[in-house]
């Protein structure tokens, strides 16, 4: 089975979000073995220079190459990258499925992802030029997921 790991940096506090988590993990159960991983945030002052954001970012992203699987195709989410339908997801999964184990989805931190990582991801994607909170967005990527298993199933979710 296709494994998906989603790291996000930041902990899930609030019930709603949970709930709506673990909705999607039982649904996505169907499809692929998922696993979530949450790194903590580094923590920064209330206004933070530049050069401690970049120190900051970079501390997270050593923790999240820690976390890499091997031979998995990186994702990461990132506001600067390439917007896709709900399709046109599904298009890119079913291709990465021919050529990978398994795939990985970034949340950044509140602060973005280290340059260096962005570099290093596979595919860069942006869920909107909208900007939402990340652990709305981590809802959002689990219920894309979702939705593009089901459109490469023939289910009937996505209309």
């Amino acid at each position: 089975m296709f494994a998906v790991t989603i790291i996000a940096v930041g902990k899930l506090k609030e019930r709603f979000y949970l709930d709506a988590v673990a909705e999607y993990r039982k649904r996505l159960g169907g499809y692929c073995q998922l696993e979530l991983v949450e790194l903590p945030e580094q923590r920064l002052p209330d206004s933070p220079s530049q050069s401690q954001i970049e120190a900051a970012l970079a501390r997270e992203a050593e923790a999240v190459r820690r976390a890499l699987p091997k031979s998995a195709w990186l994702c990461a989410l990132t506001p600067e990258g390439t917007p896709l339908s709900s399709e046109q997801l599904a298009g890119k999964l079913a291709e990465v499925k021919q050529l990978r184990p398994g795939a990985v989805f970034l949340l950044g931190s509140s602060f973005g992802i280290d340059a260096g990582l962005k570099a290093q991801a596979d595919f860069r994607l942006s869920m909107s030029k909208m900007t939402f909170p990340h652990h709305l967005a981590r809802v959002m990527l689990l219920e894309q997921l979702y939705r593009a298993e089901s459109i490469q199933a023939g289910g009937k979710y996505h209309k």
